[in-house]
């Protein structure tokens, strides 16, 4: 691949930065034990600059995750707990009077970072969750009608309890169809749970990364490289076709009284895209959209009633609409 140019004018190799973001696994393998499907759809997300929900119960290592993956990409993050008494202002900052200079200043909130953490996002009320959308869309806030800026990269990752809802707030669909991916955290296998327990035996401390031994593989330039490179991915006019028919079948299922928008179809092509280039193609392949469509499309379509009482799920309707829709050759 021709060689792209970072923020700092620098020449960057797309081929050395596919490597070092390939060396995230190892590096978030030293703190996080058999989770590489999530870190995968994370790095997936900030080639795309694109959000993540994770859902999963308590204890996963959800926040842990999101910390090694900042570290190990020299990123700047920042978590926020999402309480029924939290304001939009406690998420995007608030202007404050400076007695010295008796002027307003504005103080920044924790939504000026790289990486965002939103914990349990659902149990705020929708006014707070709201005040994340135009950082999400737009990459900025506006406080006090001035326009403020966002880093870049800027990541939300919210996550929500998939077995507790009492006292929650559920994401509307409008907000729902701003993550780019939903990502589920499952619970650890027998041999990976026993490797959790081993290191904290051997005195591992979840909250000393450094110790631990994670280290920056990967940063800022890598993804921008990255990303240049994605652009000049190829998708054939029968790739495109084939992601339209996949979320056009989701408005015709049954099962479903909300199918996939064209703002997800986009969604999928983008994964798909940043998959493709992953690993190692500079074109889109059938199976790219396949591998990307349930993270993409889970959280953008909307069970009836009756289905959901029968046991039917997003992932199965998904899965059954990628099974019938005709594979381009």
């Amino acid at each position: 691949m021709d060689p792209t140019t970072d923020n700092a004018g620098h020449p960057g190799d797309a081929t050395a930065a596919r490597s070092s973001l390939e060396a995230l696994r190892a590096e978030i393998a030293k703190a996080v034990v058999g989770q590489d499907p999530a870190v995968t759809g994370l790095v997936v997300a900030l080639l795309c600059r694109g959000h993540v929900l994770l859902e999963g119960v308590p204890g996963v290592a959800k926040t842990l995750l999101v910390r090694t993956l900042a570290a190990a990409l020299e990123l700047d993050t920042k978590r926020v707990q999402f309480t029924p008494d939290l304001m939009p202002s406690d998420v995007t900052g608030s202007l404050v009077y400076d007695a010295r200079t008796t002027r307003f200043s504005f103080q920044p909130g924790p939504v000026f970072t790289n990486l965002l953490l939103a914990d349990e996002i659902n149990r705020t009320p929708p006014k707070t969750q709201s005040s994340l959308l135009e950082a999400m869309e737009e990459r900025q806030v506006t406080v006090d009608g001035t326009p403020r800026p966002l880093p870049d990269p800027f990541l939300v990752i919210a996550t929500q309890n998939p077995v507790e809802y009492e006292g929650t707030y559920p994401l509307p669909e409008a907000q729902l169809d701003r993550f780019l991916l939903k990502l589920t955290i499952p619970l650890p296998s027998r041999d990976d749970e026993i490797d959790v327990l081993t290191r904290h035996a051997a005195g591992f401390d979840p909250r000393d990364l450094h110790t631990a031994g994670v280290r920056p593989v990967a940063g800022p330039a890598d993804l921008q490289a990255a990303r240049t490179a994605i652009a000049a991915t190829t998708v054939s006019p029968e790739i495109a076709a084939y992601v339209v028919d996949i979320c056009r079948a989701t408005r015709a299922s049954p099962s479903l009284s909300l199918g996939v928008s064209p703002r997800g179809a986009t969604a999928l092509l983008s994964t798909a895209r940043a998959w493709a280039w992953l690993t190692g193609r500079d074109y889109v392949i059938p199976d790219d959209v396949k591998a990307l469509a349930l993270p993409t499309l889970r959280h953008r379509v909307q069970l009836r009633p009756e289905a959901e009482m029968e046991g039917v799920t997003a992932d199965s309707v998904i899965t059954a609409v990628l099974t019938h829709v005709p594979v381009p050759r």
